[in-house]
């Protein structure tokens, strides 16, 4: 495995909500969906978690149909199964209870061992003026830089 590893962001994430945990989960794929992955060729952008049965499922990540792909592609919105310890999963469920609580992707990538991981923020959504403040911030951070030059 080279060092440059496929690593694909959910840059909505911080923006729309306040990441409270994280979790490193597995992800079951197909040969095919690995492929198009270490392309590039996949989006977190209108992703989300559920918790269903104690097992937990990412639902509308879009990864595109690899080219060589023939009969044996891959649906690119299906629902794929994230993996977690059993102690994890029940972690997550009663915080999910919790109002206004939710859990979305935030990074994919493939490990140094070459399996593909999902990272999974437990999240609480911004209000307006949360991003509002946000934005002020990154305004400030820039000119601070500028003037330091």
């Amino acid at each position: 495995m080279s060092s440059k590893s496929t690593i694909i962001h959910n840059k909505k994430a911080s923006f729309e909500y306040h990441l409270l945990q994280t979790y490193s989960a597995g992800i079951m794929l197909t040969g095919t969906e690995v492929k198009s992955i270490r392309e590039g060729k996949a989006s977190l952008s209108e992703a989300y978690c559920l918790l269903t049965d104690g097992e937990l499922w990412v639902k509308n990540m879009h990864i595109s149909e690899f080219k060589q792909g023939s009969y044996n592609n891959h649906e690119p919105k299906r629902l794929r199964k994230l993996l977690l310890n059993k102690s994890e999963l029940r972690k997550l469920e009663s915080k999910l209870k919790e109002k206004g609580t939710t859990l979305i992707p935030v990074k994919l990538y493939f490990n140094e061992r070459g399996f593909a991981k999902l990272d999974i923020a437990l999240a609480r959504g911004k209000k307006s003026f949360d991003k509002r403040e946000d934005i002020k911030k990154k305004d400030q951070e820039r000119e601070i830089s500028r003037h330091v030059r």
